[in-house]
Formats: structure tokens, sequence, C-alpha cells
């Protein structure tokens, strides 16, 4: 299975890179992981809800631009359905039964996700009703799926 996680901005405390880096390298035994980062917009102190709009659109042209065809897309969103971590395995397992050999997860910048991309995704994931930093995201994205293969491989990890 090929995995991307497509996010805004680039991640600069070493504590999160350092976690980041051990579950990508975890992950190497289950899947073909990807990071793409796409530059993240400036966003003014006080911005008007213009403004943000103008900012979330040019972050997911970036974004866009990384989605392939038939990949399966999971945006991360506050409005996403939430499920349990063996929930989530099994997504994740379904997804491959069905054929899908690639999913792609994507996670905006800190004022959100454009509209555009929320739309064209084919599930909309949330983690819970609170605001996580987006970089910080990335390493519970990534211990969650890493998670998942364990669940899915009936291998000790999970209890």
């Amino acid at each position: 299975m090929q995995i991307d996680i497509i996010c805004v901005g680039k991640v600069k405390e070493q504590y999160l890179r350092d976690a980041i880096a051990e579950y990508s390298k975890r992950l190497g035994r289950y899947c073909k992981l990807n990071i793409l980062e796409v530059a993240d917009e400036k966003t003014p102190e006080h911005a008007s809800e213009g403004v943000e709009r103008q900012i979330k659109a040019k972050e997911g042209e970036r974004i866009a631009k990384h989605i392939k065809p038939g990949a399966y897309v999971i945006a991360l969103a506050i409005d996403g359905q939430q499920v349990t971590s063996e929930g989530f395995a099994r997504k994740i397992d379904q997804l491959g039964i069905q054929g899908v050999s690639h999913i792609q997860f994507v996670i905006g910048g800190s004022i959100g996700m454009d509209d555009t991309i929320l739309r064209q995704a084919n599930y909309k994931l949330s983690f819970s009703k609170m605001t996580f930093p987006h970089q910080l995201m990335r390493v519970i994205l990534l211990e969650q799926v890493y998670r998942a293969y364990k669940i899915n491989a009936h291998e000790p990890y999970h209890k």
C-alpha cells in the first residue's frame, strides 16, 4: 500500500521531526510512505474571513497538485467522522480489500483546509473535536496509521 501524507508547512521542532522519523521508519515494514510538504502562506494577525479564504485557496491549490487520480483521499477535518483505533484499522484494511492501493491523507494549514480539497476527499476523518497544531497532527496521524497496521497484523502494540 502506498500512503502519502500531504501537509501544509514544515515541521520546525526537532522533537516532532524525530517522532515523524521514528514512525516513518516503523511504517517501512508495512507500506510505502511519502510525506509531501507544501508551502504555507503567512497569515496576518486578525486576518479577515476573506483573507483567510484566500490563504486556504492558495494552500489548497498546492495540495491539489499532489492529489493523484485513483488515490483514496482522506482529509483530516474537525467535522469529519470520529472512529476508534480499531475502526480506523478496519477502514484501512477494507480499502485494501476493495483494491485501493494508494491512500492520501491531507492535513491543512494552521487556519484549516480549503473547501475545494474537503469536497474532493473521499472521506473526512476527525481525531477529536479539539483543535491540534497541524505539525503535531502529523505525529498523531503517523502513530495511528502505524497502530492500524499493527492491529491488522494481529501484532502486539495495541491494548
